[in-house]
């Protein structure tokens, strides 16, 4: 299981497979910088598309800018393109989101939304009189 952090370059897309299967696709790019031997810092970004498969309603909660960490499986693809050229992609899938900002929603409204979305192991339990 692998953890990655980054923010949605675009608003999440709900694809509907030929047996009725949905899954939600989104990008996200990670930041990251390193000093060269000389001192001098650069930049590095990668992005990884994204497959999540457990529920399309979280597709309205992944908007552009929204900072999430992902918890899942990486994996690597390369093509031919019709421009001749090699090209390749990195693949995350998706078992668990975790919102930290939200994009275009509102905070309160992102975070209403992650409640609704989120598996808790302890929903149904409305024991009140916890000690602390």
């Amino acid at each position: 299981m692998n953890t990655i952090i980054g923010r949605i370059t675009k608003n999440a897309e709900i694809n509907t497979l030929k047996n009725d299967r949905q899954v939600v696709n989104f990008s996200v790019a990670i930041n990251d910088s390193y000093k060269t031997k000389q001192g001098e810092r650069k930049e590095l970004t990668s992005y990884y598309n994204c497959s999540y498969w457990i529920s399309p309603n979280v597709a309205k909660i992944l908007t552009k800018g929204t900072l999430v960490e992902l918890s899942g499986r990486i994996s690597s693809s390369a093509w031919i393109g019709k421009d001749g050229e090699i090209h390749s992609g990195l693949n995350f899938h998706t078992s668990d989101i975790k919102l930290h900002s939200s994009g275009k929603n509102s905070e309160s409204e992102t975070k209403q939304n992650a409640k609704e979305e989120t598996k808790n192991p302890f929903a149904g339990d409305t024991d009140d009189d916890l000690p602390f």
